[in-house]
């Protein structure tokens, strides 16, 4: 805990104008980012005593180890560059709203020759208008469904678009009249784009046009006796009025406006947010956030504000904003909103009315999704707080592992050896910085060394940040060789990998991942993320004995003692530890042994999920790639022309020459590479006893990567043989 007055500015240092400054701790992350009208007034309210600050406030300033400011000319510059700042640094101090659910959206794609209707979530694209939140993506196949008898647009996927437009038949929906089928040429791109803007006119509210327009071509219809025509606007306006129905008037005067409400206790917010357009409810959300600093309601609607309209522009952002409480100042917030609108935005309190009491109905919601999170988060904070409990009455730690490492090593009979490194604090699973490692230190199978070399690898890199930092206590300098450099020793193309590949890093994301952000745990010395510079307060390796041993015997040549180390069996689930015989038994029940099993069960998976890529990896490879210059398009040429990498490489530089696309000089550079590439032995069917070659699908590899026999048995009995 450090002293606020050890890094209070000196008198007259901090400038008396308007800016923005970052709290950093001792390991230079930024903790804590504020904006002020003056930075003299505003950061003197911190360096005061102790016993006069409100408790989250003291909290922040004693972990805090020094304070930085950036001047800035307004208000508005402050609020913009604090916004930046919040979302980069991601202080474990400020207000983070966090989405109680992914909400779907309904896109129109107009950014596409021919635009396509679907369900959307996630990050907003260019070019795509957006109309919701909605609660569920149900509600918008209902509304969509209703709405494509009269705006029959595209809806169908790209390689259903393609598929149709090569066979010359549409798909269901263009012969039922819910698709103008575009894909067969019914219609031109032209007017499909003019039939989607319409569609998105309607769902911004201007419905009136388009009702109007049916029934007047229905009364003519009529009027020429033309009755089914008559009879199918009749329906058409129908699905119309049904699909507004959905969304009933709220506000009389078509208003357009976005109503904030939120609901406090001593320890969190949540906000609820109804999206007005045309005067109908188009959608809903809710956010909820830990109060972790002092915070009155103007703050959190400003927070609210930065998060909903931050990345918006044009008529995403309304033209009136409903709050229960205005910011303080209010004048710089209206003016961001304004530039980032384009044109005035009215920010106030509702007084009375149907607004006023829209605002009441939002709050209910507000105040129901509070009781509703926090009842769920009881339970879960319990269930958690209880297993870190007993893991360290079991092992006999001094306080509970709030960061907990577990490392599994894998591979397929002694092949493609790798290790992972998955990372939970709080019980809860932290994806962002889980690493992956391939075992280079030697060839073949022992778990026991690779576990040794993962564990040294690991914890040099965190000395090594340490030292960097200047938190080397004892003085002592790492050699060259156990420096890492840039670029770290983690994966087989040197560089540190999370598990969807957010880490800087070269090589291919896994597929199966979700796709993640950079957690706040590893921070440079600007703030942002770096690999390997937070240390956990328990390792945990999947093995028994041996493995623990070696993971301890790692720390220990690393003068590493403060980290305790434990190993979960998968025999009979025993907790082994470093220099005992007898292993500790948790009982079956036990919320500790849960949660250990859990952290072992997602290292095993993230290690098997990796070596299974670097496998099939290794399996298409073929000596064209490592041909310099020849992309995929011109490999798949030359296999396509000469049927097998075996026939090509028997082809004479003239005959490679006839391959559209390939040069003599390309021509030369493929013979040679060939001519360098060793044949592999070929793989052979153990179930059949037969040689499998190019020509019957196998691809060739080179020597650097030995070809492996086609293993035999179902999938079941391929994967008992990894580990």
């Amino acid at each position: 805990m450090a002293d606020p007055s050890s890094y209070r500015p000196r008198p007259g240092e901090i400038p008396d104008s308007p800016g923005v400054y970052r709290f950093r701790d001792e390991h230079r992350r930024v903790i804590y980012v504020g904006k002020a009208k003056s930075l003299r007034q505003r950061l003197a309210n911190y360096f005061q005593d102790l016993a006069n600050l409100h408790p989250r406030t003291r909290t922040m300033v004693t972990t805090a180890a020094s304070v930085e400011w950036t001047v800035v000319s307004t208000e508005v510059e402050a609020l913009q560059l604090e916004y930046s700042w919040i979302k980069e640094y991601d202080p474990r101090f400020n207000v983070k709203y966090r989405d109680d659910k992914s909400y779907p959206y309904l896109a129109v794609t107009m950014n596409e020759e021919f635009p396509r209707v679907q369900v959307m979530r996630g990050q907003k694209k260019k070019g795509v208008r957006y109309f919701g939140p909605y609660g569920h993506a149900w509600a918008i196949r209902d509304t969509v469904d209703l709405l494509l008898r009269v705006f029959p647009v595209r809806t169908c996927s790209a390689g259903v678009f393609k598929n149709a437009a090569r066979t010359g038949r549409p798909c269901l929906l263009g012969y039922i009249g819910k698709c103008s089928a575009p894909c067969v040429g019914r219609i031109t791109p032209d007017d499909h784009w003019d039939l989607a803007d319409e569609f998105c006119d309607f769902m911004a509210g201007r419905t009136g046009t388009y009702l109007r327009r049916l029934e007047r071509q229905m009364a003519e219809a009529a009027e020429e006796m033309e009755y089914e025509r008559a009879a199918r606007l009749r329906d058409d306006i129908g699905a119309l009025k049904k699909a507004m129905e959905k969304s009933a008037v709220v506000l009389a005067d078509a208003t357009d406006a976005d109503l904030i409400a939120v609901a406090e206790d001593e320890l969190e917010a949540a906000v609820q947010i109804f999206h007005v357009r045309g005067g109908r409810v188009r959608g809903q959300r809710g956010w909820v956030t830990d109060k972790v600093e002092e915070i009155t309601t103007g703050a959190l609607v400003e927070h609210a504000l930065q998060q909903l309209y931050g990345e918006e522009s044009g008529d995403a952002v309304p033209k009136e904003v409903l709050v229960p409480a205005l910011p303080d100042p209010v004048e710089p917030v209206q003016q961001w909103l304004t530039e980032r609108r384009g044109s005035g935005v009215s920010l106030r309190i509702p007084q009375r009315g149907d607004k006023k009491a829209l605002m009441e109905t939002v709050q209910r919601n507000a105040q129901q999704a509070l009781v509703l999170h926090k009842t769920k988060r009881a339970s879960d904070l319990t269930t958690r707080s209880r297993a870190l409990e007993e893991i360290a009455e079991a092992l006999d730690l001094d306080s509970a592992p709030l960061r907990i490492e577990c490392y599994d090593i894998s591979h397929l009979q002694g092949d493609d050896v790798v290790a992972s490194m998955v990372v939970f604090e709080d019980g809860l699973a932290r994806k962002s910085e889980y690493r992956r490692f391939q075992i280079k230190g030697f060839e073949g199978q022992d778990d026991v060394r690779s576990m040794h070399e993962v564990i040294t690898r690991r914890f040099r890199r965190y000395l090594a940040e340490k030292e960097k930092t200047g938190e080397w206590a004892d003085g002592e300098d790492l050699s060259d060789g156990d420096r890492p450099t840039t670029g770290a020793d983690t994966t087989e193309n040197g560089a540190d990998t999370t598990e969807n590949g957010a880490a800087p890093t070269r090589g291919p994301a896994l597929a199966d991942e979700p796709a993640l952000t950079d957690g706040p745990a590893f921070k440079d010395d600007d703030g942002r993320p770096k690999r390997f510079a937070y240390p956990p307060q328990l390792v945990v390796v999947d093995g028994g004995q041996p493995q623990v041993a070696a993971a301890q015997r790692a720390l220990d040549d690393l003068g590493i003692d403060d980290i305790a180390v434990c190993g979960l069996a998968k025999r009979l689930e025993e907790v082994w530890l470093p220099r005992e015989d007898d292993p500790v038994v948790l009982p079956r029940t036990s919320e500790g042994l849960y949660l250990l099993q859990r952290v072992r069960d997602e290292a095993h998976r993230f290690a098997i999920t990796y070596q299974r890529a670097k496998r099939a990896k290794r399996f298409r490879s073929s000596p064209l790639d490592d041909v310099p210059g020849l992309g995929e398009t011109r490999k798949q040429a030359l296999i396509k022309h000469f049927g097998s990498v075996k026939k090509l490489r028997s082809a004479t530089i003239d005959q490679i020459c006839e391959v559209p696309g390939i040069g003599r000089k390309t021509a030369e550079t493929v013979a040679v590479a060939l001519a360098r590439a060793t044949p592999a032995a070929p793989a052979v069917n153990t179930a059949t006893g037969e040689i499998m070659d190019d020509d019957d699908g196998v691809p060739e590899t080179t020597a650097d990567a030995p070809g492996e026999p086609v293993t035999a048995g179902t999938p079941d009995e391929r994967r008992g043989q990894e580990r």
